[in-house]
């Protein structure tokens, strides 16, 4: 952009970027130019506003450069054609707001929206077909009246809050330089890759995403050797493409690697700023799938697509950082005397204690109420990890003593912040280990400079967890800020003293959320009880969470969300909640009534001929008199199961609203779990050939 547009121009795009001034219609023009140029010439011919409706993915729709032309010449018109694109096409879009979720804000008769461009993300250029490419335009999606309809909008929000927020703390620490801080995110994504050919036969995990019905194979992760294992060549084939893929249009993916369960991978890339990684993880999700197509495979994304193995999530590392990249939740060597970093450290702790359930709320869904509370992700009790340094640290300033030695004088010494492993092998170096451990049971982990927030879903945006996570820790910021103002009274600045007494205030006033032991344990369960922490176990009681009244002053006070676009979202979330669970139920019932049910009575014929031709031989068919039986009883309790489905189908479907989510919750998945139950019960006992679905063994070894 820089080398394209007159130097005045850049100039005035650079200030609209950093928030300095808008952007007016000359400069719009000269960089809409620009754009058109550079992308015709590396072959686009379409552009489009790429934009992220409440869907969980995201939106396009694809305009050609080609604009007809007409004048008159001798009285005759002639038309010819060229190639344009204004700085109003650049900025300005207009989708069918009615047509995407809305949560009642648009009626059908209300249609119009507005996609406008996000100059914070860059834009970029997806190949297509016969050497053509297509121009991408980051944007938000408002309707008619304003109101924002997407996950980009609310995102820019909260991310405008939480720098004003920690400037205003910065400038009482006497930071006077920082104009502005960002919230950095990189977003670690977990995915199961399958063969197509394979999933195609499977009617529940294309309608779905998950096998509704399916046993375990004899062998999946027990041993414990699928973790960093070797990628397989057709699968490190299909990433290698992707990662280049990835890298033309400007994601750096830095890490791929196996994950615990079989045929579970993932890829991570270099943090950026939040609004950025959120882009760029969601351009991952799409140029895996389309990567994987062109491999015959299919790749995964739902949070548990497989019962019995691992599922998979989308660990969300979070931090803020100034715009002189500092990052402020560096503890450096001396913790205990960063008090900045401590002030940021027990904003953050603050933040989870008090709006603990409204990050429950941002992760609560059909497909990830899988994966929580199992032994593979951190349970649906919202609880923060700091490791023993930190926590020695501000239990220290608390009750006020020196902080404890950590350094090892058996070890070879102290190394920045931590101390060095010495392997007693004569040929290794010294190895530096970190402040903290990892602890992967935790939902929300300190590890070294950034909090990761690991409940987050594989299969969602990662804009509304962050929403809702800064919009918590700006308001803290706020009241960490306002406390130390009123600790240094009318001091041109804070003493040490100040510092540490606003830190201690916190530190006490937020312990209950702190918890550094196994956050898979029943003990935990039990010991958050008592601490007062919400267990919110139920999606629809956590998506209600965001009209709590603590939450919805948060927000709306904060100018993230106004009430009715957050009243929209909880109908949204709600009613997608009931649905997915619908769509689930009646593709299980299809499944069962299409594919199970025939096979079984096709075995059990065949059984029942094998039984009457033996007998008529005067041989013993003990062996299939057994099995036919046992055949036959599995398919009548199968039978019955499926039914009991269907009612509570047919009563989920008369209901609306709040009732509907209520009632799918509870007992939809009860339902659906005593027809699987069967169903799998039966594919022990039926033969290979009549089993009429890719099996476990299949689909994952």
């Amino acid at each position: 952009m820089a080398l394209a547009l007159p130097k005045p121009v850049f100039q005035a795009f650079t200030k609209q970027v950093q928030g300095h001034r808008q952007l007016d219609r000359a400069t719009a023009d000269a960089v809409a130019h620009a754009v058109r140029v550079w992308a015709m010439n590396k072959g686009a011919t379409h552009f489009t506003h790429w934009f992220q409706p409440q869907t969980g993915t995201t939106a396009e729709k694809h305009d050609s450069f080609l604009t007809l032309k007409s004048h008159h010449v001798n009285g005759q018109e002639e038309t010819y054609a060229i190639d344009a694109f204004s700085g109003g096409q650049l900025l300005q879009a207009e989708p069918d707001a009615s047509s995407f979720p809305n949560g009642g804000i648009r009626s059908t008769f209300e249609a119009r929206g507005y996609t406008i461009w996000d100059p914070v993300s860059p834009m970029f250029l997806r190949r297509g077909p016969h050497g053509t490419a297509v121009l991408y335009i980051p944007s938000v999606f408002i309707s008619y009246n304003g109101e924002a309809l997407d996950e980009k909008t609310i995102l820019l929000r909260s991310s405008e809050v939480i720098s004003n927020a920690a400037v205003g703390l910065l400038r009482v620490l006497g930071d006077n330089d920082t104009q502005r801080c960002t919230t950095t995110l990189g977003c670690e994504q977990e995915f199961f890759l399958i063969d197509r050919a394979l999933y195609n036969l499977r009617p529940d995990l294309k309608i779905t995403g998950r096998t509704l019905v399916g046993v375990p194979p004899p062998k999946h992760q027990q041993l414990e050797d699928h973790y960093f294992g070797q990628i397989p060549s057709r699968v490190l084939a299909c990433i290698a493409e992707a990662e280049y893929e990835l890298a033309r249009i400007g994601v750096p993916v830095k890490t791929r690697h196996n994950e615990v369960a079989p045929n579970q991978f993932e890829v991570a890339p270099i943090f950026e700023e939040a609004s950025v990684a959120v882009d760029h993880n969601l351009a991952t999700m799409e140029v895996l799938h389309q990567v994987a197509h062109r491999h015959k495979l299919k790749v995964l994304f739902h949070e548990k697509p497989f019962k019995g193995v691992n599922g998979s999530g989308k660990h969300a590392n979070w931090s803020i950082s100034t715009d002189g990249g500092d990052n402020l939740l560096d503890p450096t060597s001396s913790p205990q005397t960063n008090h900045r970093f401590l002030l940021v450290l027990v904003s953050i702790l603050d933040a989870l204690y008090k709006h603990g359930d409204l990050l429950r709320a941002s992760i609560a869904s059909a497909s990830n109420e899988h994966r929580l509370g199992a032994n593979e992700a951190p349970p649906a009790i919202v609880s923060a990890f700091l490791g023993d340094h930190l926590s020695e640290v501000l239990n220290a300033i608390e009750e006020k003593r020196p902080v404890a030695d950590f350094s090892q004088p058996h070890l070879k010494g102290v190394s920045v912040g931590g101390t060095t492993l010495d392997l007693k092998i004569s040929s290794m170096p010294p190895i530096s280990r970190d402040l903290t451990d990892r602890n992967r049971t935790s939902p929300f982990a300190f590890t070294g400079n950034k909090f990761e927030f690991r409940a987050v879903g594989s299969k969602q945006s990662p804009s509304f967890p962050v929403v809702l996570l800064n919009a918590a820790v700006a308001k803290s910021l706020q009241l960490v800020t306002e406390a130390l103002k009123k600790a240094k009274g009318s001091k041109a600045a804070p003493s040490a003293e100040d510092i540490l007494s606003v830190v201690r205030q916190f530190t006490a006033s937020s312990k209950k959320v702190r918890f550094e032991g196994n956050g898979y344990s029943d003990e935990w369960v039990k010991e958050a009880e008592k601490r007062g922490l919400p267990n919110i176990k139920s999606v629809p009681i956590a998506i209600k969470q965001l009209l709590a009244p603590h939450n919805k002053i948060l927000l709306t006070e904060l100018g993230i969300l106004s009430e009715s676009e957050l009243t929209s979202r909880y109908h949204i979330l709600l009613e997608k909640y009931a649905k997915d669970l619908l769509i689930e139920a009646n593709t299980l019932r299809s499944l069962i009534v299409n594919a199970v049910l025939p096979a079984a009575f096709t075995y059990r014929k065949e059984l029942a001929d094998s039984v009457n031709a033996q007998k008529s031989a005067g041989v013993d068919a003990t062996p299939e008199r057994k099995l036919l039986a046992s055949l036959t009883k599995g398919s009548v309790e199968l039978t019955s199961a499926t039914e009991a489905l269907e009612a509570v189908i047919a009563k989920v479907e008369t209901l609306h609203e709040e009732a509907q989510g209520e009632t799918a919750g509870k007992e939809l998945p009860a339902a659906m779990e005593a027809v699987r139950e069967k169903s799998d019960a039966l594919e022990r006992q039926i033969a290979d050939k009549y089993w009429p679905l890719p099996k476990y063994t299949e689909l994952l070894l």
